[in-house]
């Protein structure tokens, strides 16, 4: 593995990642789509386990979208059965890693959201990290949710428009115990989000890279986060503004 340096005290405390490229992966080799979905479990148990070495608390995975549903049935139904067996209890106890999920669980096949239900239940307690799986997922599914009951909340007199601000979007979002991404990391070459965490990553560092997902291992983690590490985020501020920020961080930490 090349020698990558990385600030172990700058780790992005959530990564994104939109897992791209398993079907292309498996057409290059030949194969069928759903054997480049069997090898890219296999990255996510490397990559999870990897975040949880190096100090990431928030890893969510977009793992398979509502439009995905519109997928040929053979494809979905073998996708269902690749979730169900990725699903082991010992890898999150090995490493300590609490599983959630956001998305909509109902339309999941029964024996795949009994088995996510009880690995959500068995993992409440682990602390390392917080593995997110974003599955039967969209953004525009999500904020359209979160509209829907802010509305509710208006009409029963719970809430008053006048009261709505922004922290009501973010708390009524699926997202509302995790902080936002700071790095969005997109595999496979495709320069686009796919309807994932629209009003989360309004200031998330965008990292895209042409590795198929099967293929980014470790070393590929350690590039986006090193490429993460030599940005400079300032939220609409300037450089100036940023620099002395730190300076005076560095002051009152002494």
């Amino acid at each position: 593995m090349t020698d990558i340096k990385i600030d172990k005290t700058r780790i992005p405390r959530h990564i994104a990642i939109i897992m791209d490229g398993n079907g292309r992966w498996a057409m290059q080799r030949n194969q069928p789509r759903t054997y480049g979905h069997q090898a890219g479990v296999e990255t996510v148990r490397k990559i999870a386990s990897e975040s949880a070495r190096l100090g990431v608390k928030y890893l969510t995975l977009y793992t398979f979208s509502t439009e995905n549903w519109n997928r040929p049935s053979d494809e979905v139904a073998a996708l269902m059965g690749l979730i169900l067996s990725s699903l082991e209890e010992e890898i999150f106890m090995k490493n300590n890693i609490r599983f959630c999920l956001i998305g909509d669980i109902y339309r999941l096949p029964d024996d795949v959201r009994v088995k996510i239900e009880e690995l959500i239940d068995h993992t409440k307690n682990n602390d390392t990290m917080m593995l997110v799986a974003a599955l039967s997922y969209s953004s525009k599914w999500e904020i359209t949710g979160a509209v829907r009951r802010i509305a509710e909340e208006v009409r029963t007199g719970k809430l008053q428009p006048e009261e709505i601000e922004e922290d009501t979007i973010t708390n009524h979002l699926l997202t509302n115990e995790m902080p936002d991404p700071d790095l969005l990391i997109r595999t496979g070459g495709e320069l686009r989000i796919s309807n994932y965490l629209l009003w989360q990553i309004a200031y998330s560092e965008l990292y895209f890279c042409d590795t198929y997902w099967p293929d980014f291992d470790e070393e590929c983690l350690h590039k986006a986060i090193a490429d993460y590490q030599s940005r400079q985020r300032r939220y609409g501020k300037t450089e100036a503004q940023v620099e002395d920020n730190v300076k005076k961080e560095t002051i009152d930490a002494r």
